[in-house]
């Protein structure tokens, strides 16, 4: 009777050496980050959103580009919670910092780097990932092959430190060493009753790949400093008769 317990007990101490040799170290107890993405969480190796790795986040457009800073800084201010700094790297920086207070970060906790180029901002970027000190570091690169990606995989690695990639635009979507690929999109928010201006954040968020977990598509509100789910709406088939042509 006592088999199967301990059978599964030898299993997932396999897994979890299997994903620590891959980057995915369980955090302990008392530096687990609590993101709050319900759910969502489940499709991570050992349903914990994976800090001290690398996240890749895919825009499209400037409105994505938009939606995807806002969902970065949504998780930007989970991971500062504990407090420290982070590191923001850009070429052309588009946020305006006193946004961030929005997310629960005070923006002097938040280094902003101005680089020339991509090469520069790799390079900044795998230096900056590699310095325990910080909470975090994003970066807004538009192209990055395998190679580059290993390197910031490795500094993690032995850094714990978390890396948010914020590709715009980019040209090729080749594979990468990083731990998770999102692609973020605004969706249109609603106003609570008899309220007026404008509502919560929304988005609609796609795992788009995960390391050892399952893929996946939500939609997400940020409402006083957490994430809620937005239930879908129900999509029902057209009446036939509506479709009939006289």
């Amino acid at each position: 009777m006592k088999q199967p317990a301990i059978k599964n007990d030898i299993f997932e101490t396999l897994q979890k050496q299997i994903y620590s040799l891959q980057g995915f170290t369980a955090p302990t107890q008392g530096k687990r980050v609590n993101f709050g993405l319900g759910f969502i969480e489940n499709s991570f190796p050992n349903q914990i959103f994976p800090t001290g790795a690398v996240h890749e986040l895919i825009s499209s457009s400037p409105v994505d580009a938009a939606a995807t800073t806002g969902f970065m800084a949504a998780l930007l201010g989970k991971l500062m919670q504990g407090g420290g700094l982070s590191l923001w790297i850009s070429q052309k920086r588009t946020l305006y910092p006193p946004a961030l207070k929005f997310f629960g970060i005070d923006p002097d906790r938040v280094i902003f780097i101005d680089v020339n180029n991509e090469k520069d901002l790799l390079w900044m970027s795998e230096e900056a990932l590699k310095c325990q000190a910080l909470s975090a570091v994003i970066a807004e690169i538009k192209d990055m092959d395998l190679t580059a990606s290993r390197r910031l995989q490795l500094a993690v690695e032995k850094s714990r430190v978390t890396g948010l990639l914020h590709r715009m635009n980019p040209r090729t979507m080749g594979s990468t060493a990083c731990a998770a690929r999102w692609k973020v999109a605004p969706i249109a928010s609603a106003l609570e009753q008899d309220m007026p201006g404008m509502g919560f954040f929304r988005w609609d968020v796609q795992l788009l790949k995960v390391r050892n977990g399952e893929p996946g598509h939500w939609q997400i509100q940020w409402t006083s400093g957490s994430f809620d789910h937005v239930e879908k709406p129900v999509q029902t088939a057209p009446d036939k008769d509506l479709l009939k042509t006289g």
